[in-house]
């Protein structure tokens, strides 16, 4: 009788393995660079105009370059769901009233952080060898800058941190060890006991 191996959500999302450069999936190698968002709201009409051609510009130079817009922190918007149903079922009305409130903090939370936006540029290597992803990045990083753009590479760090509120296993963003539990594991302990 043979047995069905499971499939881990690595395996499910077809991510394979962190990289120099960024992240290696079943498909391609992702590098990404975090940028800087502009605040907009201060700038002319022309300095929009410009920055708009810049990104025009870069992306005409880069034409694999990806964008991508995340919220820098947890949505809550299935928790404020949540509240909000078990208030219309809810009958005791001091339950009630601590549910308004929940409700109201989750809204209060939500509205603070619907500002915390976070801008990536990513670039995919398919079948590039360690070599030339490396001279890619640098002329890509190059390019972003020339066009005005300020952005940097994202560690491994940075990008844990994303997936990590990306895939709401972090309403933060707080840093996720490599193996899971092994801030628990002391290898002097360990030791000791052998």
């Amino acid at each position: 009788m043979s047995k069905k191996k499971k499939n881990s959500v690595q395996k499910l999302i077809g991510f394979e393995r962190f990289t120099k450069y960024g992240v290696r999936t079943d498909k391609a190698e992702f590098a990404f660079f975090a940028v800087e968002p502009t605040n907009i709201s201060v700038m002319s009409s022309a300095s929009i105009d410009t920055k708009v051609h810049h990104l025009m510009m870069l992306l005409s130079m880069v034409p694999d370059l990806e964008l991508i817009a995340l919220d820098s922190c947890e949505c809550f918007d299935s928790n404020k769901e949540y509240v909000r149903k078990r208030l219309s079922e809810e009958k005791n009305e001091a339950v009630r009233k601590l549910l308004e409130a929940d409700y109201n903090f989750l809204d209060e939370i939500q509205t603070e952080m619907s500002s915390a936006r976070q801008f990536l540029f990513a670039v995919r290597f398919r079948k590039e060898k360690e070599e030339q992803v490396f001279n890619l990045i640098n002329r890509i990083d190059k390019t972003i800058s020339d066009h005005g753009f300020s952005a940097k590479r994202m560690s491994k760090a940075d990008i844990k941190r994303m997936l990590a509120l990306y895939f709401g296993t972090s309403i933060t963003g707080d840093e996720i060890p490599d193996v899971e539990g092994e801030n628990y594991f002391d290898e002097e302990d360990f030791e000791d006991e052998e």
